[in-house]
């Protein structure tokens, strides 16, 4: 009895592992499972840390796996090729979402083989042969092709969604064409700004009111401790509420000299 691993996947960091990785244990609930490798990274590379990790520890008769067919690959190619490498290699691969493209299910295809009683004539025999040798053929064949398909509608959601922005930002500078400057839409990120999540511009709020360097009373040592972050993030933070003052007062004083 090989081993079980499990592969969970997520684009970018913002995104959240926890229902794959839920949906994973749970398929595995009576089976253990020698470990979960876990990705923020885009899948339509191959060459994603944790995955290459994994395909470096598997050997024949292991199982991987997958919440779905898009968490193995966003590449229909490289997907389907790596699919049926595993495949040769003994790889046993699971698709939580997609158990029509299990390798299992491929398996059993690949080993049905209808017989049917000798006619006792040879030649009757021999073509009743080729007729079902073909109907085989044509069975593997189009289990090759539901687990290819399988591979290209995830790399399509990809360039869909691709598109869809385009469009959206075409539409949008279209719009802004028609539009006075001050009311146009802002198109991505304004140039020199940065992401800044939730949870940073809480701590930010903290900062300027507790640190003395700014509205509060109190050292960079008890604020570190109360706000419990490290002191990088800290000084990350402190830094960028300075800069940003200081931009704001030179904006005023150049206001104030026009």
């Amino acid at each position: 009895m090989g081993k079980i691993y499990g592969y969970a996947r997520v684009s970018t960091k913002n995104q959240r592992l926890d229902r794959q990785i839920k949906n994973i244990e749970d398929y595995c609930k009576d089976k253990k499972i020698e470990r979960i490798y876990r990705e923020k990274y885009t899948g339509t590379k191959m060459g994603r840390p944790q995955f290459k990790k994994l395909l470096a520890v598997i050997c024949s008769g292991d199982t991987i796996i997958f919440d779905s067919v898009s968490r193995m690959s966003r590449s229909a190619d490289e997907g389907y090729d790596l699919y049926m490498q595993l495949l040769q290699e003994g790889i046993d691969l699971i698709f939580i979402k997609e158990p029509h493209i299990n390798t299992s299910y491929y398996k059993e295809m690949q080993s049905k083989k209808t017989r049917i009683a000798s006619t006792g004539k040879e030649s009757t025999d021999k073509l009743i042969d080729a007729i079902m040798e073909a109907i085989t053929e044509f069975q593997n064949e189009e289990t090759k092709e539901k687990i290819r398909i399988a591979f290209e509608q995830s790399e399509k959601e990809v360039q869909d969604l691709h598109v869809r922005i385009s469009e959206g930002i075409r539409t949008t500078q279209r719009l802004n064409e028609t539009l006075p400057e001050g009311e146009r839409k802002q198109i991505g990120q304004k140039k020199g700004a940065t992401f800044e999540t939730q949870k940073a511009k809480v701590m930010k709020e903290r900062i300027l009111r507790m640190a003395k360097d700014f509205d509060g009373s109190m050292k960079d040592k008890e604020v570190i401790e109360i706000l419990g972050i490290s002191r990088n993030t800290y000084y990350k933070y402190k830094k960028e509420l300075s800069e940003y003052q200081l931009t704001q007062k030179m904006n005023i004083e150049n206001k104030n000299c026009i």
